[in-house]
This record gives C-alpha cells, structure tokens and sequence, in this order.
C-alpha cells in the first residue's frame, strides 16, 4: 500500500470524542497513552466507534507524527494539547522519525477486548485495526519485541476499562437520567434507626431503699486482696513492605488544538534536496545532449 493510500485512508476516517464519562462497558473505545518513559502519566479518553486506531490518536487534542520512511501508518511521536502544550514524544533530539526506529526504543500498540483482563499485541497497523466497542487501546514506549513477550504495558486493561454501564454526563457526572429519584414529600420512609418500631420505651427503676434494723450492725465486708495479671507478651508482626505505587492514571477530556511540536524537518529537507539533485541532473543530461547532437 502507498503513502497516498495510507495518507487517504487517514483523511476518511473521522472519531468523535467524548469525555471519559460517556464511555462504557459496552459502548465507545478507551484510548491510553502511557508517557512514563518522560515522566508523565498514564492518560486515557474516549472515542466512539466505529473508527480506527489512527482515528482515536489524531482528535480531541491528539496528534501524531509518523516517519519519513513510512508515512504517517507509523506511529513515531504521539503528543497530547493537554500535556506540556502538546509537545510530541520522543522529541526531534531523541529520534529524528526518518527511518523505522528500534525494537529498544518506540510506541507498541497494545488492545484488550471487552471483559479481557490480558494484554494483546497489535498484528496490524494503527490505520488497519478497528477497535471493538467496549475495549481498550493503550500505547507504550520503550522496548518491546515484535512478537509482544517482553516490554509489556506497566497497567492493566482494568485500570483504564470504563466501568459505568451507561453514559455519564459531559462534566464525568451521573446524567439526570441515572440519578436517584426524589423521595416524594410525606412518604413514610420507616423508623428511625436509632429507634426501631419494636421497642418499648426504656425506663430506670428505682433504687431500692435501704433498711435499718434498731440495734443490729451489718459486718463490714472485708475487701479480697486483689491480683494484677501479668500481661500476655505479644508477638511483634514481621515488617511488611509497603506497596509500590502504580503508574498515575489521568483522564484526558477532549482538548482544542493546541501548537504543537510538528516533529522533524529532515524528511521534508531530505526530499527537497533529493528532488533537486534529480532535477540538477537531469538539466546537465538534457544539456550535453544537446551539445553532442
């Protein structure tokens, strides 16, 4: 497949975002991008479907930038406008996105069908793969092999599933229609809790008086010495580690376009010196032609 037919295929395929919220179990795709290797976070947004992979990473906020080996099907930088103004990763001083980059430093495209709770390896390329409504696409830089054993996602398709069974609201909140009903005014909504229904009204006897007897003592009681328990030695528990903490996960709202870093010059510069240098040849062909004839 050209170029050109890649570079359509990117021009018809359209992806409308969302907020995380209007996402579901069974309904939308969740989009990951893992920005660790950096620093960053864990990020993850909506999209409807039906779309591609290439579709959900270049809207709401999303760009990518592929090689100039390539074309844009690869993916070589992936930036978000809301994350550091939209700058693109790995920068142009990391990897200049010329040529394919190495199994030891690039995007692995990862997929997790719907109630999966493992990891899949992309077989194809992100304008080629269709994302099932309901699942998961994450992308993860580092070192990954091309057959998806090593390098694996540092999260679980758990931590970025949506978990709610209907659309929230834009702002991530319950829409009207998934909020409780009002108790209507009057409504006998049962006891109290401090009080139940059944129980009689508690009441304090009185104390009994004392009575006295003319000339008769009672014997004073002689109080029992008392006897202090030794205490029970306890065990000390082992020490527990504490848990690692896992990778911040951040929900990314559909953001405007912000500038961002539109990758590298050198295809463009390559190309355009190449170009002259065919065309400056042919010029000195066309001439000594000419001479000889």
């Amino acid at each position: 497949m050209t170029v050109a037919a890649l570079g359509a295929t990117a021009g018809t395929a359209t992806a409308d975002p969302q907020p995380m919220g209007r996402c579901t179990t069974t309904s939308g795709v969740v989009l990951a991008v893992d920005f660790g290797h950096w620093g960053g976070p864990v990020y993850r947004s909506c999209g409807t479907t039906p779309t591609t992979g290439w579709a959900l990473l270049n809207q709401g906020g999303w760009h990518t930038t592929g090689t100039g080996h390539d074309g844009p099907a690869f993916i070589c930088r992936i930036g978000y406008s809301g994350h550091q103004n939209g700058r693109q990763y790995p920068t142009a001083a990391q990897d200049d996105c010329v040529l394919t980059p190495p199994a030891s430093a690039y995007w692995s495209y990862w997929h997790a069908d719907p109630g999966a709770e493992e990891w899949s390896y992309s077989q194809l390329g992100a304008m080629l793969y269709r994302p099932r409504p309901g699942s998961v696409d994450l992308w993860t830089f580092g070192a990954t092999d091309i057959e998806g054993t090593e390098g694996r996602p540092r999260v679980t398709p758990g931590q970025l599933r949506a978990r709610n069974t209907r659309p929230q609201g834009d702002a991530g909140r319950p829409s009207a229609t998934d909020r409780a009903p009002r108790v209507p005014p009057g409504t006998d909504t049962g006891p109290a809790p401090e009080r139940p229904a059944d129980a009689a009204p508690t009441t304090t006897p009185p104390a009994p008086e004392k009575t006295k007897t003319a000339g008769t003592h009672a014997p004073t009681p002689t109080p029992s010495p008392t006897v202090t328990p030794s205490p029970t030695p306890t065990a000390t528990p082992p020490a527990v580690a504490a848990p690692r903490p896992g990778p911040s996960v951040v929900d990314a709202a559909p953001a405007t376009d912000a500038r961002h870093d539109p990758g590298s010059l050198t295809p463009v510069v390559t190309g355009a010196a190449l170009v002259a240098l065919i065309g400056g040849a042919a010029v000195l062909v066309a001439r000594r032609r000419r001479r000889t004839g």
